[in-house]
Order: C-alpha cells, then structure tokens, then sequence
C-alpha cells in the first residue's frame, strides 16, 4: 500500500495540470472571443445573425392601368400556382401524409380539374432526377399556373395528400379583346435565381414596363433554429414599392362600341384586316383603338395572327383619303377655285408616264368643275391641281407641314413613318390622291385634326396622366400639345364644308353610305390599291383597302373616326365601301350621343313630285330620280324604262321608292327590311301573283334576289312586326338600297418602272 501511494499521487499531479492547462486555454479563448468578438478570422456576430436571421420577400404590385374615367384595363389579382410534393421525408405521421402516396390517384383526379392530361401528370409525378432520386417537388407548368381562387378550392376538396398551392398573383384584363394590341399582355419569367417576375411583352405593357413594374420589399428578423421570431428581436421592414398606375385617354364605353362594330363586321365580310382609330380633334386623345384580327390578353388567343398594332407598326397607301390635305393645301394657296371647268377622264403627267385614269375605268364625267371633281373623288381633278395649280415643290412643303413623313411620336412602341415617294413627276401627282407613297392611320389621324381643329394640328396621345402610389400620389400629366398650323381656320372649315357635301350630296362619293340622321358628317372616303410582291397591283374588286376619314359635327368636329377594311369578301351587291360604313355610322353615332352632343339637323319631311321616266334611258331615270332625292329600285338589266311606281307627278316624300320596269330579263331585288306596301310597287309592275305573311317588314321571300321571273309567277313574302331586329328607319332603307350606286372604285393607275 505505501509504494502505491506516491504514484497516484504523481498521477493526480499530471492530471491536474493537464487540466489546469485546459482550463486556462479555454478561459483565455472565451476571454478572447469576449474581448475580439472573432473566431477563426470570422466575426461570430455576423455569423449568429446569418444563421438565425430570416427574410420574406413583400411582393411589389404591377401598376394598374385604367381608362380616362378610371375604368379598369389591366390589373393584378391574386392567383396560386399548383405544386406536389414527392418527398417521403416531409410525412412524419403516416395518418396524414404530407407527400404524393398514390400517383395514378392523384393524376387521375387532378387532370378532372386542371387542363392537363392524366397521363402527362402521371409523368410528372414519378419522373426520377438524372441521380436516380426523386425530387422534393414539381409544377404543371402552364395548366398549374394562375390558378384562381375557385379552382383552388375544387382541387382542395379533392384532398390529395402531397398537393399544395403556392400564393401568386397573375394579370387580370377584365374586358377580353379590348384594344389589345395597344394595351399588350405580359408573361411570368424565370430568374437567374429560380424566381419569376412579371414582364410585359406587346403593347403598353411591354413599352411601360419600367414603370408598371414595382420593387420587391423584405422583412428581416430573427429567429431560433425552428424559424420561429426570437421573443427581443424586432423586424426590419423594407417596404414594397407598387409599380405605377397608368390612366389612358381610351374612353371604355367607346371602345366597347367599337369592337362590337369590328367583331360584326369581321364576321360578316371577313376581311385580311381592319384598323380603326377614334380621336378627339381638340386635344389629340385617342378615345379608341382596335383592329382584326386581335386577340385575348389572357388565353393569347388569336395572337399568332398579327403581333403589330396596324394603326402604329404598318403604313400602306392611303388612297382617296389623302386628297383631304391636297384640297387643304390649294385652298390654303387660294388656287383652288370650285367653279373652273376641267376635263375629266384621264390625264397624262408627261410623255413618259400612262395617262392617270378616274376610277370609273377612266371614263369620268365630261367637263365638270373642280368641286364637283372633288365631290365625285376625281384622281385627275387632284392630278392637275398638284401639277399644274399647286406646283410640285409647294405641294411637297405641305407633306411636311402635315407630318406625313414623319412620325407622330404617340406613346405606343414601335411605331413607323411611312414612306413619301417623291422623285418623278408621276410620283408626285399620284401622291396627291394616295397612291404609291405609304402612311399609316396614325399620321392620317393627326393631320385631320388640323381640318378639325380650325387649323391647330394635335399630337395624339394615348397616356392621360401617370399616378405614382409610392409618392404622394404624385401625378404626372400629359398636356394637350399643338405640333404645327399646316393651315388656317378659314381653310380647315372651307375644307369641312366641301367634305360635308362628300357625303350629303347625291354626286358625293360618300352619300347614303355615310350619312348619319340628325348629324352632319364631313369626310372622305378612299379605296387604296395593295402592291403586288413583285411589283404592280392586285386585281380583283374586292383586292383593295376601303377606308373613310370622317368627322363629326361637320361644322365643330368633336369626334375624328377613320376605318379601314382590307380585302373584305365582297359579292357583286355590294361595294367595298359598305363594311367600313358598318363600322363608322354605328360608333360615330353612338359616340355622339354617348358625349352628350346633341343632333344639330332635325329631318323634316320633304314632298316632290316625282318625274316622269318612263321610254328614257336607265341610267338617266336613275339620275332624275336621284337628283330629286328619290330611291331608285330597278328591275332588270334593260337600257330602257318602259314602267314606273308611283306613277309621274305625283307627290311623294323624299326617300320614296321608286320601282322602274326595264325592256330586259326582269330580276328580283332583295327586299329584306321593305313594308308591304313597297313590296307591292314590285309585285303590280311586274305582274307577279302577291301572297304575304305575318304583319310588318320582309324577313323571307320566296324570289331570291337577283333571280330572273315572269308575268303571273308567284312572290311569296314573310313579314314579322318591328323588333330590335327588324326594324328600319326610313334612312337606314335609303342607305341599304343606294349601296350599289355608290362610285367608290377608285382604280388608280400602275407606276411603270
């Protein structure tokens, strides 16, 4: 026992010390660390925060984007976005399993709801990772995303274990096809950092992205190793900055008048194109915008059809409309005098060039006067007031002081000049009715401001003001802006005046077609030749862009609307000018009286006696009648009247129809819309055996129109009551008869090379 003694003595010795010295090292490097605040060249502050401090993102909102009246267009909503978890490890209670247990189940039942296919589901959900491992989740792409609240909620009540959602937020455009291609849509994109943001991809979304687009805010706290918020710490907040909103001068309920009008006309005639533009001529807004084909900014359909703003992105050959700013700039130069006689027909630049022919295959009409020239859309009438009136140099300056070789610069992207082509005479003579130089329907839409606005040419715009949330609500407004005076005030209303009696009077390119009851409209109309690739132009008669350039009231215009209608299917009935006068008469009517402006022509009824034509020649009786404001309805192909109702000299209202029985194969006209009692002028001069159904106006007939028939057959005619439908105003039948007569072929003739 003695001799161990001393050695565990010694052995508690060492063992102290060894201690001791461990002690000492760890006092000395708790000491440290109290005193540097470092471990290992690592500040353990930074570290500490770092492990336990957290951060959420705050979602910044997209700027909304409204109409002037604060309707609106485009905006964020919430949305979710649908994922499924496959990792086994986050169950951690088999009775409720917080991962996919069953594939097929989950694909079966999900593909009920969402627009995927089971199969393609069934994919996703045991797709294995390049490892050989599962992944912790996936998305459905496309048919997972932006799913609404409702959708959500079925597929919650599914109750499919693993199948969560993820809280998003998507763009909601709550009027469909609503000046789409000027407004734009936007889609979600992926980071760099395997996050998504919105961005904006046609349109004002695309143009204004930078200021619809807000910044992301965070929250920073500190938490414990369960991520739950320390008791002492407090949370740092950055806060979201939302995107701005934007207030555009689009009037909703005008716009509303106008795609309904696109969507009927399109359907019916479908057209390659249609491009209109609705403006107020006092301050340059744009109060509408739309065009076909279009498409919706949430399915994308029909997108893939045209990615342009027609109105913007493209120009093309004004035709007829142009001779607006050639008159203008003669009237402005005093040399246009309306009562000097000219040749019409054709006319020859130079030695060189084809004669320029009018648009009735170059026949014109004799010697007539440079107003009636205009009234009747003369392409030689504007020939020789370019040429031989106006000179070349002179009508170029006024090109310029029109803008037409420029662009406006409205706040939409991607928008064009035009081309002016201006190097050889017949170049320059053809530009003044439209031909071979192209402009869009923007720089037609500004320069017309100037006829409407005594003068004063308005910039248009499409951005009212811009409203900052982050900053008080600043506002940042876009003024009305005057970009020249091409004319005076005493030319823009000789120009209204003479374009007024475009449409009123009979002779005018526009009558009936563009006539509007109560108001007095001023425009013209034009039908634009389409180059051929490869050079020269498309035949055919319905191979043309119809357009009309109008304004109303004619004497104060409140309203500018320009139409354009390419390539609409046509039959031999019916001109090219009809389906843009189905737009242009419904929206400028409704618009009008939308605004409050009240009719400043009240019809009162007017009798004439009605001439007698009976052994004249056709087209002289139809001129007669015309001129004293009848309705001409001419059955047959003959040269020679030989019958009329009502019979001569008896009075009759202005409008009246007038039935002419012609020397040659008798056809039937299309009597949709008539009373009996016009059906009855056609069935007692042409011997036709009458049956009638029903009370009111024609909604069938046995006869088609067009058909050929003989004394004692039989015409058979279904008539219902008036309705919403049916029922036609007395103009509205003058307007739908007088259709064929309208001369509004404007065939131009071929640049030679």
């Amino acid at each position: 026992m003695s001799k161990k003694q001393p050695n565990i003595n010694f052995g508690a010795a060492i063992l102290f010390v060894i201690f001791s010295l461990l002690f000492f090292v760890l006092l000395y490097r708790f000491v440290s660390i109290q005193i540097t605040g470092e471990a290992g060249g690592e500040v353990l502050a930074a570290k500490a925060q770092q492990k336990y401090e957290r951060e959420r993102t705050i979602e910044a909102q997209r700027g909304t984007i409204y109409d002037r009246n604060g309707e609106v267009i485009a905006t964020d909503t919430n949305s979710y976005k649908l994922i499924a978890i496959l990792d086994e490890k986050m169950t951690t209670n088999e009775k409720y399993p917080r991962h996919v247990v069953d594939p097929n189940v989950t694909s079966t039942e999900l593909a009920k709801v969402i627009d995927m296919e089971a199969s393609e589901i069934y994919r996703l959900l045991t797709k294995l990772k390049a490892d050989g491992e599962k992944p912790f989740q996936v998305e459905f792409g496309k048919a997972g995303r932006d799913l609404s609240n409702q959708t959500k909620r079925k597929i919650e009540e599914l109750k499919l274990p693993g199948v969560t959602f993820i809280k998003d937020t998507k763009r909601f455009y709550p009027n469909g096809v609503f000046a789409s291609h000027l407004v734009g849509y936007v889609e979600k994109k992926e980071t760099e950092d395997n996050k998504s943001e919105t961005v904006g991809m046609l349109g004002l979304e695309q143009s204004l992205n930078d200021i619809l687009t807000g910044e992301n805010g965070k929250v920073n706290y500190e938490s414990d190793i369960w991520g739950y918020l320390l008791a002492d710490s407090e949370e740092q907040i950055t806060p979201a900055k939302n995107g701005k909103d934007v207030y555009l001068t689009i009037d909703k309920k005008i716009q509303t008048f106008l795609e309904d009008s696109l969507s009927k006309v399109d359907e019916k005639y479908k057209p390659k194109k249609i491009i209109a533009v609705i403006a107020d001529p006092k301050t340059g807004e744009i109060l509408a915008m739309s065009q076909r084909p279009s498409f919706h900014p949430k399915t994308k359909e029909g997108i893939t059809d045209t990615w342009h703003n027609e109105a913007i992105e493209n120009s093309y050959e004004p035709g007829s409309t142009m001779k607006i700013f050639t008159l203008a700039a003669a009237i402005e130069e005093g040399v246009f005098n309306p009562n000097e006689l000219f040749k019409s027909g054709r006319y020859s630049v130079d030695s060189k060039s084809r004669p320029i022919g009018d648009h009735n295959n170059g026949q014109g009409w004799g010697t007539i006067s440079y107003y009636d020239g205009i009234l009747r859309s003369s392409n030689v009438a504007i020939a020789k007031i370019v040429q031989e009136k106006l000179g070349f140099e002179k009508f170029h300056e006024y090109i310029k002081r029109f803008k037409l070789d420029q662009k406006t610069g409205i706040e939409l992207p991607k928008e064009t000049s035009g081309k002016i082509l201006y190097n050889w005479a017949l170049e320059k003579v053809t530009t003044g009715f439209g031909q071979g130089s192209a402009i869009t329907p923007i720089q037609q839409v500004q320069a017309a401001t100037a006829i409407a606005n005594g003068g004063k040419m308005m910039k248009p715009h499409i951005i009212s003001e811009i409203v900052d949330p982050n900053n008080d609500g600043e506002v940042t407004k876009t003024e009305p802006e005057v970009v020249g005076n091409p004319i005076s005030a005493e030319t823009a209303k000789e120009v209204r005046d003479i374009l007024k009696d475009v449409v009123a009077s009979p002779i005018g390119s526009g009558y009936k077609l563009y006539n509007i009851e109560g108001y007095e409209i001023a425009g013209k109309t034009g039908t634009a030749q389409i180059p051929r690739p490869g050079g020269g132009y498309l035949t055919g008669r319905q191979n043309f862009i119809f357009s009309f350039l109008g304004m109303a009231p004619a004497d104060d215009p409140k309203l500018i609307v320009y139409v354009a209608v390419q390539q609409p299917e046509i039959d031999i009935h019916t001109t090219g000018a009809q389906p843009a006068s189905e737009i242009f008469k419904p929206v400028m009517k409704s618009s009008l009286q939308y605004l409050n402006i009240e009719p400043s022509v009240k019809e009162v009824a007017q009798y004439h006696s009605i001439p007698n034509v009976e052994d004249v020649s056709t087209n002289e009786a139809i001129k007669q009648l015309e001129n004293k404001g009848f309705n001409p309805i001419v059955l047959g192909n003959g040269k020679k009247v030989v019958g009329q109702l009502p019979a001569a000299n008896s009075k009759n209202i202005t409008g009246e129809k007038v039935v002419l029985l012609t020397d040659k194969e008798l056809t039937i006209p299309d009597m949709t819309g008539w009373s009996l009692r016009d059906v009855m002028k056609v069935a007692k001069l042409s011997k036709l055996e009458l049956n009638s159904v029903g009370n009111g106006y024609v909604v069938k007939q046995n006869i088609t129109s067009g058909s050929t028939f003989a004394d004692g057959d039989y015409l058979i005619v279904e008539l219902e009551p008036p309705s919403k439908k049916y029922l036609k105003t007395e103009e509205e039948e003058l307007e739908k008869d007088g259709t064929d007569k309208v001369e509004d072929e404007e065939e131009t003739v071929e640049m030679q090379d």
